[in-house]
């Protein structure tokens, strides 16, 4: 007689460790839960891994193949648990009741992270605003290019590299200027002013030919011109308007973009012989130092016979514009949604 039995896997297999909810759960069950459970995180990110390289490839739509890459990875995931469950043991119809009060509980409590959930599916499919378009929400100051939409916030990162979160919820619910929407440009107006009596023509060509000039002003058509507008007699001179349609990429760096044609404008002024106002008063004298009238006046340097005063240094040459190199420059990052580092 041999005293080592053999052992059997099939005992072992059907051994019963214990009962949950009805069900009689067994080694076997047990051993076939876990291997159902690896089989579908495995296949769960080989999917999404795949996935993933093709947005990485993507020039349009990336945000779309991201939302599939999530969803199809937490789908395999939610398939294979309630696999697993079942073989197992557990009878999945003896849970539903539990299961759907559970669930009540959890949505209630989630109902926020649900909300901006939703919100962020609308986002992605309406295409109001998507990845990489720069919008505007004026009533708390942010303006910056979208990076991620992820399943509870929009990533937004400003001209100054500051990353701010804002709820996708409040993308859809309150006003969100989008300054880039379809792939499009807006119409921008750069004041500015010349001292009067400033010949009007003289001022218009100047300005027009440095706007025309600049690589960020896109190419005249007959619905794209860019003007220049007399807008009203100010304080100090007469205030025009540079009405100019720029880049796509310059719209996405207003402040940059603005102070970079306002100084293309001083440098056409300046090379035109065109005079900027400055603040001043009109002063009358009646007499000094015992005269009156224009003898007062030239007397102290001023009206018709005084002294010629030295002009002013001026300059006919361009100067460095740093804000013109700023809207030129390439971000560090021009992939707004990075590869390797997908949204949670």
């Amino acid at each position: 007689m041999n005293p080592i039995a053999p052992f059997d896997l099939s005992k072992l297999e059907h051994s019963s460790l214990t009962r949950f909810a009805g069900a009689n759960i067994t080694v076997g069950g047990l051993i076939s839960a876990a291997v159902i459970l690896l089989a579908a995180f495995a296949l769960s990110w080989i999917v999404t891994r795949a996935l993933r390289r093709v947005r990485e490839r993507a020039d349009r739509g990336r945000q779309a193949v991201y939302l599939l890459e999530r969803l199809t990875g937490y789908a395999i995931i939610v398939f294979g648990v309630i696999s697993a469950l079942s073989a197992a043991g557990l009878n999945l119809s003896s849970l539903a009741v539990f299961a759907g009060a559970l669930g009540i509980g959890v949505g209630l409590g989630l109902q926020g992270v649900v909300k901006e959930f939703v919100s962020g599916l609308f986002l992605i499919f309406d295409r109001m605003v998507s990845v990489g378009d720069y919008i505007e929400i004026e009533d708390i100051g942010i303006r910056g290019a979208i990076m991620e939409i992820g399943p509870r916030a929009t990533r937004v990162r400003t001209n100054d590299n500051v990353n701010v979160l804002v709820p996708n919820s409040r993308l859809i619910e309150q006003p969100v200027t989008n300054w880039t929407l379809k792939g499009d440009t807006r119409r921008i107006h750069v004041p500015f002013a010349v001292a009067y009596g400033t010949d009007r023509g003289k001022v218009r060509e100047a300005v027009l030919a440095a706007a025309r000039a600049s690589p960020f002003t896109l190419p005249e058509t007959d619905a794209r011109k860019s003007q220049v507008w007399l807008v009203s007699f100010g304080d100090r001179g007469l205030d025009f308007e540079l009405l100019v349609w720029p880049t796509r990429e310059a719209v996405k760096r207003p402040a940059a973009m603005h102070a970079a044609y306002t100084w293309l404008i001083a440098d056409a002024l300046d090379a035109a012989g065109i005079e900027v106002p400055f603040p001043q008063t009109d002063l009358r004298i009646r007499s000094a130092f015992g005269l009156e009238g224009d003898d007062a006046l030239r007397r102290l340097g001023y009206g018709k016979g005084a002294p010629p005063r030295p002009a002013a240094p001026g300059s006919s040459r361009p100067t460095a514009n740093d804000a013109a190199e700023d809207v030129m420059a390439k971000r560090r990052d021009e992939d707004p949604l990075e590869p390797d580092q997908p949204p949670g």
